[in-house]
């Protein structure tokens, strides 16, 4: 008789049921109206009720069940009992059945860093709740803003990021009232990503995803150093991953702080599970040990193909502008 699954087989199943109730949440909290905003370092550094519950019901519900794990969230909200209704128990049962990876199949739960952003693309929805005044599933010009939303969940094993979980709440918003709302995609190095179609750009076009709210020259100059065919310009370092793995951009350039581990980990996990890759602007990894710092202050190039291309053509200044470490 075979035997249980593995610890991080039955992590990454835990983390893709618990994402699906987060994906809930953000949606209810929208349907709402009442966002909760408070700024956190500014009008572009929002946080919401949607953050706030969210990072709750994820970080509760993972040390419930594996409770020498160490979870790492972005929102500093204060510890207190977390009500019932937030908790999630439930595992994937189609991820229970894949056979873990050799190199994974004994880790110990003390071994494993969890980097949860339980609302990636907080402006985009805050700004979609406001134009609609909370009635977030109305056809209007604001709603293509909804697919920047998403709610990850990286698993990190050793300082690498090793698997992922992201959910989309609003996949499908152009359904309308009635339609399957959201989606969960996931990934894990050596078992490959599912919950989506791999797909490459056309033509082999250079196709730049960016921000689109947290702009400077540092990222204008790289983008156009990159000689791109076009340029989209979104939020969320999720959405920008999916873009990536689904044929719809072939390069993610960030020049610049801004990002953090709970940014990548999950989308890194997955984008890598495919043969993609993430590193800094000077092509070097990023490590997730619990006690690394959050930021990534060497800037973000993620690529499903051709990564060394895009690293080659950073400019020097923009090296130059960035922080060394």
């Amino acid at each position: 008789m075979a035997g249980s699954p593995a610890l991080v087989m039955r992590l990454v199943a835990s983390a893709f049921t618990v994402a699906e109730r987060a994906g809930s949440i953000v949606r209810k909290v929208m349907h709402s109206g009442d966002l909760g905003i408070v700024e956190k370092t500014g009008s572009n550094d929002l946080q919401t009720l949607a953050d706030r519950l969210v990072q709750k019901s994820i970080c509760a519900s993972l040390s419930r069940r594996f409770p020498k794990i160490t979870i790492i969230g972005e929102e500093d909200i204060p510890s207190e009992a977390v009500e019932e209704d937030l908790i999630e128990s439930g595992q994937a049962g189609d991820i229970l059945e894949k056979v873990c990876p050799a190199e994974y199949s004994n880790i110990r739960e003390e071994e494993l860093v969890v980097w949860v952003d339980p609302l990636d693309g907080t402006k985009e929805y805050t700004e979609v709740a406001v134009s609609l005044n909370g009635a977030a599933l109305r056809h209007g010009t604001a709603l293509c803003l909804l697919d920047h939303v998403t709610v990850l969940i990286g698993i990190a094993y050793g300082g690498k990021a090793i698997a992922g979980v992201i959910n989309q709440p609003f996949f499908n918003y152009q359904l309308g009232p009635g339609g399957s709302l959201g989606r969960t995609l996931w990934g894990m190095l050596g078992l490959g990503a599912f919950g989506f179609e791999l797909k490459e750009v056309p033509g082999g076009q250079r196709i730049i995803t960016t921000t689109r709210s947290h702009s400077n020259k540092l990222v204008t100059d790289c983008v156009q150093a990159m000689e791109p065919h076009e340029v989209i310009r979104v939020g969320g370092a999720g959405n920008k991953i999916i873009q990536l793995v689904e044929g719809k951009a072939s390069a993610y350039v960030f020049a610049s702080p801004g990002c953090k581990k709970w940014d990548t980990c999950a989308p890194e996990a997955i984008l890598h599970a495919v043969g993609g890759k993430l590193t800094d602007m000077r092509g070097r990894p990023y490590r997730y040990h619990a006690d690394v710092k959050h930021m990534n202050s060497a800037g973000v190039l993620a690529t499903l193909r051709d990564h060394q291309y895009y690293s080659s053509r950073v400019p020097e200044s923009v090296l130059q502008g960035l922080p060394s470490d």
